[in-house]
């Protein structure tokens, strides 16, 4: 007696086909994740990083220049006339030190702006002032919050909202493929209100990472989301199992090396750089930081790239309703064609339809082979919900 079924050979190299074919997925994210981050991290460098020499003598002017022709375009080194006007400077994103020649020489920073392109800046003041031998003080004058210290809070707030809405996206996609799309909609809308409310709790009662604002940060939170969402779904009804690869280069790959969460576009290279002036994850960090350490400055600029990102995600919406649409005309009539022919073939074979025998090959039809067709549906939902992963 056999101690159980086991695998016929055709059925093993079509399983083994299966399984290799959707290495491809895993693979492509596996390179397209170290050319994102290498590229975009593993060797920052200033170039055209705006610092400020505060005085307008002659000292002040050769200083400045001496900076400029050392850096070797690394820093774009300007003068301004003294110290409210420097700080002015920091306060609207203009640029990112200030330096205060003198026997006390001081260094004004906006730590807020980017913990990293301080550190960039304190170094090369801090080398300035070692060869007048003098110590460096360093002011931060628009310091983060207490729970964000290297101000990169907001960056990991934006990878925690980012995975909880394109994996929302897998499920919505997924395991409401049946749903109309409105429904889907409605759920995607459903969907960015709760990640965007664990946004909130994780920035504010949770962690602290800000200590006021905490509203407008919702609601860029749900801009971002929504967006995400919307589009996500959109692109489902085009790309289907593929949907999940698609996301992850739109909001990780490119997303969030183009943030300025950890690098400012100063330190990195310049196709991120300009990635940075219209992707959806530096209108989120961006927009937080005009919120919530600068006062509102260019807030607008960034509430509009969130806003056109959610309008993207509306009108790919548009364009599934419409190719749904046309699918289920043409199923429709498919269909009825079938029912046409099968009645015509039924109608020949007299003999079916006696004894109920109509009945039956109709109802096998509709298990034997709807079944498969409803298994592998149920397949690819449960393939393309565990190919969601994490950065």
């Amino acid at each position: 007696m056999s101690a159980g079924p086991s695998a016929a050979p055709g059925s093993t190299a079509t399983a083994l086909r299966h399984v290799l074919g959707h290495f491809v997925t895993p693979l492509l994210m596996c390179i397209g994740m170290g050319l994102a981050y290498l590229g975009a991290f593993h060797a920052p460098e200033p170039h055209d990083l705006r610092v400020d020499v505060v005085g307008s003598g002659p000292s002040a002017q050769v200083l400045a220049q001496t900076l400029q022709d050392r850096s070797d375009g690394a820093l774009s080194v300007r003068t301004v006339p003294d110290r409210a006007a420097a700080v002015n400077h920091l306060r609207t994103q203009a640029s990112y030190g200030a330096y205060l020649p003198g026997k006390q020489p001081e260094l004004l920073v906006a730590g807020a702006s980017s913990d990293t392109s301080a550190t960039v800046v304190e170094k090369v003041f801090t080398k300035v002032a070692a060869e007048k031998g003098h110590p460096l003080k360093v002011t931060d004058t628009a310091p983060t919050a207490d729970g964000d210290p290297t101000g990169q809070g907001i960056f990991f707030l934006l990878v925690a909202v980012s995975i909880g809405s394109y994996a929302s996206v897998a499920v919505i996609g997924g395991a409401g493929a049946v749903l109309a799309l409105r429904i889907r909609a409605v759920l995607a809308v459903a969907a960015s209100l709760v990640v965007s409310v664990i946004g909130v709790v994780f920035a504010g009662p949770l962690f602290g990472l800000v200590d006021h604002g905490l509203g407008g940060l919702w609601a860029m939170a749900w801009l971002y989301s929504a967006g995400i969402l919307l589009i996500g779904v959109g692109l489902h009804t085009f790309l289907k199992r593929w949907t999940t690869l698609g996301l992850m280069v739109l909001f990780v790959m490119l997303n969030f090396t183009s943030s300025g969460g950890i690098f400012r576009p100063e330190l990195q290279p310049g196709f991120f750089a300009s990635l940075h002036s219209f992707w959806n994850g530096a209108g989120f960090v961006e927009g937080v930081r005009s919120h919530v350490y600068f006062g509102g400055h260019a807030l607008g600029g960034h509430v509009l790239v969130l806003v056109l990102w959610f309008v993207a995600g509306l009108a790919l919406m548009g364009l599934a309703g419409l190719s749904e649409s046309k699918r289920r005309k043409a199923a429709a009539h498919a269909a009825a064609v079938g029912t046409v022919a099968g009645a015509g073939a039924g109608t020949g074979a007299g003999s079916v339809e006696t004894g109920g025998g109509t009945h039956g090959p109709k109802h096998a039809v509709r298990t034997g082979a709807g079944a498969p067709i409803e298994a592998d549906a149920e397949g690819e939902i449960e393939e393309e919900m565990e190919e969601v992963v994490g950065v």
